[in-house]
């Protein structure tokens, strides 16, 4: 619920944000997206853009992994 409230707030003064994601939190941006578009019906949130994209990054033991990114825009219709 931190990251719906630090949303809502920054929804409050902007027309649009961006959530961020990258690996596992993907799931919880996704969460977070879905409670402001539920909870929030009555305001007209909507998601107006989703980006998904991966990197290839060192680990610590030196080897290539690729980590998943996700970034979903939200708008006020």
């Amino acid at each position: 619920m931190t990251y719906v409230s630090a949303t809502l707030t920054q929804l409050s003064t902007r027309p649009v944000i961006t959530i961020k994601a990258r690996g596992k939190k993907i799931t919880l941006a996704v969460d977070v997206s879905q409670m402001i578009l539920k909870r929030m019906d009555t305001v007209g949130y909507v998601i107006s853009d989703v980006r998904i994209s991966s990197d290839s990054l060192t680990s610590q033991d030196g080897k290539q992994r690729n980590v998943s990114n996700m970034e979903i825009d939200i708008t006020k219709e």
